[in-house]
């Protein structure tokens, strides 16, 4: 877009106007499509559960940025009393730290996908390399400890640059994004949490919670774990099944 705009401009520079505007659109465009979790703009995003129809009727709950040593077992034990099993899109580092949780995990019948290596805020501002280390190191890891290299990732906030797409297809990995969140990193009412993730919910939903984090983990602990069992309920009324990313 920018040897284009240049060389028009460089040909007739009276054609400069129109030669700027398309390189601010497109400039606006990329930005638009890393700020947008749910967009398609910089590649193939999830947004649904793959290979399902609604005669499948089944869910995919998602928890990001754990383990966590006191929440996630807690979490464990809820998801079992309902029969239910998950996603955990988790942080290298805390893979490490806690491998002998993360193999309790996978053998409570649950998935561990990539959630980067220490979860930058600056993620989507990261080069190319940057982006390979941070999301390659994981998959070593993940690998190392269940035995099983993850399959999906999901960005930081699920904001992300142009620069992502390459990389996750070089390390064979699917973007996932999701349905419906709970925005519970930030919300204190357990209602509304609720609410979000449960109104019109449908077969091939991804929810999207969070069983770990930096800020604020007790009252994290305390709204995630009031959330989560009216959450498991409601899809258990629907007819629904919770199950991990295919």
């Amino acid at each position: 877009m920018h040897v284009l705009a240049l060389g028009s401009i460089a040909l007739k520079p009276s054609v400069w106007p129109f030669a700027v505007g398309a390189m601010v659109a497109d400039h606006a465009s990329l930005l638009l499509g890393g700020l947008l979790p749910r967009c398609r703009i910089l590649g193939p995003n999830l947004t649904r559960v793959p290979r399902c129809d609604n005669r499948s009727r089944v869910v995919s709950l998602t928890f990001d940025d754990g383990p966590h040593p006191e929440l996630t077992p807690r979490v464990l034990d809820v998801l079992d009393q309902y029969g239910a099993r998950a996603s955990f899109f988790c942080v290298g580092r805390l893979v490490e730290e806690h491998a002998s949780l993360v193999r309790e995990m996978i053998e409570r019948g649950h998935r561990i996908e990539n959630h980067t290596w220490s979860h930058p805020n600056s993620f989507a501002f990261l080069p190319p390399n940057g982006l390979a280390t941070q999301i390659g190191r994981t998959q070593s890891i993940i690998d190392q400890v269940t035995g099983r290299a993850p399959v999906y990732f999901r960005a930081p906030a699920g904001i992300r640059s142009p620069w992502l797409a390459p990389v996750l297809h070089r390390l064979r990995l699917h973007l996932v994004s999701w349905t419906r969140r709970g925005f519970d990193t930030v919300e204190k009412d357990a209602n509304r949490i609720c609410r979000r993730l449960v109104r019109n919910l449908a077969a091939a939903d991804i929810l999207l919670l969070h069983d770990g984090g930096e800020r604020d983990t007790t009252h994290r602990s305390t709204v995630l774990l009031d959330v989560l069992p009216r959450v498991l309920a409601e899809i258990k009324l629907k007819g629904l099944e919770a199950v991990p990313l295919p």
